[in-house]
């Protein structure tokens, strides 16, 4: 009995010896290949085997808290992790003398990193079964399964699927992803890291940029074009060359696969349509990095019928009983919207439906089972004027099923001068 907890006490001091020389050159959230650890483990504890030794890694990394990045690939986690794993070993052995404590090797006020406990950036998107490829998502799909650092500039109007497409090119390629919301006040500290106050101490937290060049992750900048002059910081990122964290005297170089994509509603050079407030010029200078500008435009009729018919499916709701062909009000939806885009484009319409606002009149249609009321609760949001126009443009486009779209539009132009007549 006293072999056996003699065996377990070696263990533990094993163990410990080895977290102490890994510490000392390694901070929470590195990565470093299995052959790395076992350098440290060897230097740590020379009479190990090589069983003994791979044993340990693999032991260790199989506790709550602990990830591995890949085939091979090992994050140091917070140092909390492991401490907590050896205080439980020793207690459990040992009799513990009162005051006494396991020595571990201390952290150094505002230099140590410490892993983000909000893990909702790290991950692989969900698949959505529901999700159509369509526009240039093979293009995204064949960069990303490249592997190789390619960054590109995704632009288009609002609720086309720009994000979505990254997403779902990531999920099917079982891929993670940083999504990063870019905003006029979201600053280096918030992209690169910096250092917060965790329980009285100083502690360095790697921010989502960083993550994801260690991990060899997807890093999306999601409305890049509200960024303000703080994203420059990324100018070294974006040329696959890493970056130097000055704070904390450290340079750090992406990881293969590592992959950049920025979606934004224009072509940060301002925005000429007038309705994406906050968005600017971004510097020529940072585009430049930028080696692919893909255009996402909304998707053709016969594209959106299906994503429409699929969203459908996907609810599981009968049809109500206020329609007889949900083919026909599909049909009708997406030639609506159409006409407002083509409306939009030739300045006739001062807005348009977008395939994300189609989207939600079905889910409202699958809630409260009246079309005129689902279209009415997700035109509130525009002027009343612009909500008087869609709504009769939408009769008509339903009320005469053999019309043609451009015969639809011209009475549409019409019935937008009418009101501009009456307002006068």
């Amino acid at each position: 009995m006293r072999k056996g907890v003699e065996m377990k006490n070696q263990k533990s001091v094993q163990i410990e010896n080895f977290v102490k020389e890994l510490y000392e050159e390694s901070v929470s959230g590195d990565v470093h290949k299995k052959s790395k650890l076992y350098q440290i483990a060897q230097r740590s504890n020379p009479e190990m085997s090589a069983n003994q030794l791979n044993s340990m890694i693999y032991n260790l990394w199989n506790l709550e808290g602990t990830s591995r990045k890949g085939r091979g690939m090992f994050q140091i986690p917070e140092m909390s992790v492991f401490e907590d794993y050896l205080n439980s070993v020793s207690t459990s052995t040992t009799k513990k003398v009162k005051g006494e404590k396991v020595e571990m090797p201390k952290k150094t006020k505002g230099t140590k990193k410490v892993v983000d406990e909000n893990q909702e950036m790290n991950y692989v998107p969900l698949v959505d079964k529901n999700y159509v490829k369509w526009g240039d998502y093979k293009t995204i799909e064949q960069v990303i399964k490249s592997r190789m650092f390619y960054p590109i500039f995704i632009t288009g109007l609002s609720g086309n699927g720009k994000t979505m497409m990254v997403e779902q090119s990531c999920a099917r390629n079982k891929r993670d992803m940083y999504r990063v919301n870019i905003t006029c006040r979201t600053d280096e500290d918030d992209l690169l890291g910096g250092f917060r106050l965790v329980d009285g101490q100083t502690i360095w937290f790697d921010g989502p940029v960083v993550k994801a060049m260690k991990t060899g992750a997807v890093l999306l900048l999601d409305e890049i074009d509200l960024a303000s002059d703080d994203i420059m910081c990324l100018q070294p990122i974006l040329e696959g060359k890493g970056v130097f964290l000055k704070k904390i005297n450290k340079f750090v170089e992406p990881s293969e696969g590592f992959q950049v994509f920025a979606t934004a509603n224009t072509k940060g050079q301002g925005d000429e349509h007038g309705k994406f407030v906050g968005t600017g010029f971004l510097n020529e200078a940072f585009l430049e990095r930028f080696p692919v500008t893909v255009e996402q435009t909304y998707p053709k009729k016969a594209i959106e019928i299906k994503i429409l018919t699929k969203y459908w499916e996907s609810l599981e709701t009968e049809t109500p009983d206020d329609i007889e062909d949900m083919e026909t009000l599909i049909d009708q939806l997406v030639t609506w919207a159409g006409i407002t885009r083509t409306s939009y484009n030739e300045a006739v319409l001062s807005d348009l439906i977008t395939t994300r606002r189609l989207v939600f009149i079905m889910k409202a249609y699958s809630i409260f089972g009246n079309i005129q009321k689902s279209i009415e609760l997700n035109l509130n949001r525009f002027d009343d004027l612009t909500k008087m126009s869609f709504i009769d443009l939408f009769k008509k486009v339903s009320a005469i099923e053999d019309m043609q779209e451009d015969d639809v539009l011209k009475e549409e132009v019409t019935t937008v001068a009418s009101f501009e007549e009456i307002t006068e």
